[in-house]
């Protein structure tokens, strides 16, 4: 027998660590090769692991939300054969492994349940993480139920105790004030996103200019492309003819289209248009890139926006869909409210947010009429923007939505 340490591949593109976000093995588990046993997130994207070799895991080299250095040893198995480390490595392993063994599959026999109230009025009841989450599953206030660890903590058996009726619960007085407090460690992409937003509201002076756009003639244009589609033709959203309108408002003001270094103090004004699209998924929001928008059409700009909002929201999106972006676009569709105040996506120097579409009454000259209207929020970098000139940018964005038969003419 020998051991083999699997350790955090290069990923390439200057990246020198990554964040341990979950572990699909522990201690104990027999692996088979090719086996997914890790996930790491770095800043572009997460990274899977798999073992290369079959054995059983020994060793795990971090806990959940702790950083790892590429080439630092993740994993150490137990392998038939000599393996790939010596005797004097798997020593040193050992005295850094800070995993205990796994417990036993027999869980213990639930103490019986003294009489009495769980617990002082009040007081908070102690359980762990996974023990709240199965209570809350199950409809079950914790307060009521009597933990028979230490300082009465609630274990998964006092849960099977309650469950099976068997616990006592406390007497009903009314409503009980709910004084639990549940600790959430952010780690993986909710912990890349606070710290993005963090860099962002530092080191940016947000502008944000609202407008007011008259969304009626597009409505009708959508509906009518819509209703005469073509077989294999997505269904056409807003977001495509806001796209092609900022592709043409960024012609006549192309520092919209900019990435600023603000370390060196240079903008990179790019002439490819790659729109972000702030995408909301189960695992928290991730920005895909739909890359060269001024050479797409309109079907061909929906059908792009489709296929990566789908593999954003599906976890299947790469670093090549999620980076590389030059404005951006967020979007919260029938929520969006009346006004946001979207956050730039560092280090670019505009963001364009969309609100509800909602009726509302429009003076036509002559009287009101009802009309389909929508706000755009939009936030400017004002450290490379002036006010005036996001004020041009927005209304050169509100012209091509309130007539958007201008957004299929050549310049």
């Amino acid at each position: 027998m020998g051991e083999h340490v699997i350790k955090l591949p290069d990923a390439g593109e200057g990246v020198a660590e990554a964040e341990l976000v979950e572990w699909h093995v522990a201690v104990g588990t027999l692996v088979a090769e090719d086996q997914l046993v890790a996930t790491v997130m770095t800043d572009k994207a997460a990274v899977e692991i798999y073992a290369p070799v079959a054995g059983e895991v020994l060793w795990q080299g971090g806990e959940i939300g702790d950083t790892v250095a590429v080439g630092a040893p993740l994993l150490r198995l137990a392998v038939a054969g000599e393996g790939n480390v010596d005797e004097a490595e798997s020593e040193a392993d050992v005295v850094v492994a800070r995993e205990p063994p796994p417990p036993s599959s027999t869980p213990p026999s639930p103490a019986p349940a003294p009489p009495g109230p769980p617990r002082a009025e009040g007081e908070r009841p102690l359980a762990a993480p996974s023990v709240r989450r199965r209570a809350r599953e199950g409809g079950v206030d914790l307060r009521q139920v009597r933990g028979t660890g230490p300082a009465g903590r609630i274990g998964h058996e006092d849960l099977d105790a309650w469950f099976a009726g068997t616990a006592t619960p406390a007497a009903a007085s009314g409503r009980v004030a709910d004084t639990s407090i549940e600790e959430v460690k952010l780690v993986g992409l909710r912990r890349r996103i606070a710290e993005r937003m963090s860099l962002a509201n530092a080191r940016i002076p947000h502008i944000t200019y609202v407008e007011d756009v008259d969304m009626s003639a597009l409505e009708k244009l959508r509906g009518l492309l819509n209703a005469e589609r073509h077989e294999g033709q997505p269904r056409l959203t807003i977001l495509p003819f806001l796209m092609r309108a900022m592709v043409r408002a960024i012609r006549a003001q192309p520092e919209m289209n900019a990435r600023f270094d603000d370390e060196a103090g240079i903008v990179h004004r790019h002439g490819g248009v790659h729109i972000g699209i702030a995408t909301q998924t189960p695992a928290g929001l991730v920005v895909p890139v739909v890359r060269h928008v001024e050479a797409l059409d309109l079907w061909a700009t929906a059908g792009e926006l489709a296929r990566l909002t789908g593999l954003a929201r599906d976890g299947l999106a790469g670093r090549e869909e999620l980076t590389g972006s030059t404005i951006t676009i967020t979007s919260l569709g029938a929520l969006g409210g009346l006004v946001t105040t979207p956050v730039i996506n560092h280090p670019e120097v505009a963001i364009v947010g969309v609100n509800k579409l909602r009726v509302a009454p429009r003076w036509d000259g002559r009287d009101f009429v009802p009309a389909e209207m929508m706000n755009l929020s939009s936030s400017f970098d004002h450290r490379i923007v002036d006010g005036m000139d996001a004020a041009r940018f927005v209304q050169a964005i509100k012209r091509g939505l309130e007539h958007p038969a201008a957004l299929f003419m050549e310049d």
